[in-house]
């Protein structure tokens, strides 16, 4: 595992409430492509249901966090991109079912027109440092 040093408050940067402004570490890089709430059989999860789909989000990013040897304990960055900025309360309320909300990772949200799919009402991407 990785050690990782959180900065919250840079100086001279207004101190971050939902995220991590600067998340340093040294280690094993690793990139995790955008995961759509897809279950293991290629199925949506949570059509029409936020909270579930961010669900499901965080799942398959546990998943491939584990694939690569680590955890959500090593994760330097999300970004989330949102067909609605109204669903990023659930997708809070998920993260921090997996990640420790003294500890959070460097984070941008971006509202996007469409995802791949219509159903999709979200995709997040994780950067680790393991």
């Amino acid at each position: 595992m990785s050690r990782l040093t959180h900065i919250n408050a840079p100086n001279g940067v207004f101190p971050a409430a939902q995220y991590t402004h600067v998340v340093m570490g040294t280690g094993r890089f690793v990139a995790i492509s955008g995961q759509l709430s897809l279950d293991k059989d290629g199925e949506l999860v949570g059509e029409e249901d936020p909270a579930t789909q961010a669900r499901q989000v965080f799942d398959n990013l546990w998943h491939c966090l584990v694939a690569a040897g680590g955890s959500f304990r090593d994760v330097v960055k999300l970004t989330y991109f949102v067909t609605d900025m109204a669903y990023m309360a659930d997708i809070r309320a998920a993260r921090d079912t997996y990640m420790d909300p003294e500890h959070l990772p460097a984070s941008s949200a971006v509202q996007v027109c469409a995802l791949v799919s219509p159903k999709f009402l979200m995709e997040i991407e994780a950067y680790a440092v393991l």
